[in-house]
């Protein structure tokens, strides 16, 4: 196995990175764009293009925003809302998953920032199916997560006429620089189906179970190309426009607003992914079950390329976390009714070759080890000039991993937590 010189990152990226003559990838290169590009001529860009929507004759929204609570969502709706004056409508798909931090963030979201909010809840059981169906077809039990999230806020737009969608970052630039910050790729059809759904749409699901028919797939159905071309909807990334660091970002919305952080079983970052129980646990398990590698080599990536860790400092936190099994996955497990062996099983023809190997015990082992990475080459070494520690906030409620899934909570932000529990 290979790694980035740079980020540490492993060959097989599940998002395809490559790797140039000096053994730097993609994502590093691309992220080096950061410190070249006019940011300011790239946000008077925005406010261009944004004034075209803004305070349409006979509309009531400028723009829709998808939102789950997360710390980039305030920044994005704070961005939107107070920095270019547009009034957005902030969307929610409901992922089942949802923890109570994340309930008092969302509702923190909409109340201090005084948006008006919408959200899709599919049925229980059809999520459930949907769920075991996806674990064992592609070896994704988090696809209707996808799938709804970047749906929902598509079909709103094109019902309601609003033909702006504003999107946080592109993860795939961000992460493996698939695109330049000069492409200016927008969100669309093509792109929600061959990166974020790995070509299954909605309608590959028919015919899986007689409990999922295409009115229970409604959610997941993307609008036709004739509503698309009648409502011109676009999808535009924020992260296109302003120079994107999320931890930063996060920070100065825990001062501004009092978001909520808190910590995670299988990546020292404590900010993003907490509003839903399984994005960090079991579906980044889901992950290293298949490519050998989990979410905090994405977050060593970024703190590394950012400046703010040292290789060994990220190589440190990778072997601290990337093997953890997450005690959440029981409480999944209960949840879609299935054994730890039928997860697993589904899971072991996804495993990809390079990176797992049936031991001469038939057990699985890892063909690699980040504890193999050779960091005596420190040509591509970074110097860390701006070292930050994700912040720990204060809990309003304290939650663990066990903790039931929230379907609809009642939201609550301060110390009386509006009576839902007793005091």
């Amino acid at each position: 196995m290979k790694y980035c010189k740079r980020c540490l990152y492993p060959q097989n990226h599940a998002l395809n990175i490559i790797l140039d003559s000096e053994g730097v990838c993609s994502g590093c290169r691309v992220h080096e764009e950061k410190y070249t590009i006019d940011w300011d001529k790239k946000e008077a860009e925005l406010a261009s293009i944004l004034s075209h929507y803004k305070e349409r004759e006979g509309t009531s929204y400028d723009c829709v925003i998808p939102v789950t609570g997360a710390g980039d969502d305030f920044f994005v709706v704070d961005t939107i809302k107070n920095k270019f004056g547009l009034n957005p409508l902030l969307v929610t798909y409901n992922t089942h998953f949802s923890t109570k931090v994340g309930v008092r963030n969302l509702a923190r979201l909409i109340a201090k920032l005084d948006c008006d909010h919408m959200m899709s809840t599919v049925g229980p059981d059809t999520i459930k199916e949907i769920s075991r169906i996806t674990l064992s077809k592609i070896g994704d039990m988090y696809w209707h997560v996808l799938a709804g999230s970047q749906t929902f806020p598509v079909q709103v737009a094109t019902k309601l006429d609003i033909p702006l969608i504003i999107w946080g970052v592109n993860g795939w630039l961000d992460q493996v620089g698939m695109y330049s910050h000069e492409d200016k790729v927008e969100m669309t059809k093509k792109v929600r189906k061959e990166h974020a759904l790995r070509c299954l749409d909605a309608e590959s699901l028919i015919g899986e179970s007689p409990l999922v028919t295409h009115k229970d797939l409604q959610a997941f159905t993307y609008p036709s190309d004739e509503q698309l071309e009648k409502s011109r909807v676009r999808g535009l990334y924020l992260g296109n426009y302003v120079f994107w660091d999320s931890q930063k970002q996060i920070e100065d919305m825990i001062q501004k607003f009092g978001y909520e952080t808190h910590e995670q079983e299988r990546t020292y970052n404590t900010y993003e992914s907490i509003y839903c129980s399984n994005n960090a646990s079991v579906h980044d398990y889901v992950k290293y079950l298949k490519y050998g590698y989990g979410k905090v080599n994405d977050h060593v990536a970024r703190d590394i390329r950012l400046k703010r860790l040292t290789r060994e400092e990220g190589l440190e936190r990778i072997n601290k976390y990337v093997h953890v099994k997450p005690k959440a996955l029981d409480q999944f497990l209960q949840w879609a009714n299935l054994s730890e062996s039928e997860f697993i099983g589904a899971l072991d023809q996804f495993r990809d070759p390079a990176a797992w190997k049936r031991s001469e015990t038939g057990e699985w082992e890892l063909t690699h080890s980040f504890n193999d990475i050779d960091l005596s080459d420190s040509s591509q070494a970074l110097e860390v000039i701006d070292p930050r520690e994700y912040i720990q906030t204060d809990l309003l409620e304290q939650q663990s991993p066990d903790d039931d899934y929230i379907l609809l909570g009642r939201s609550y932000m301060d110390e009386n937590n509006f009576k839902a529990v007793e005091g």
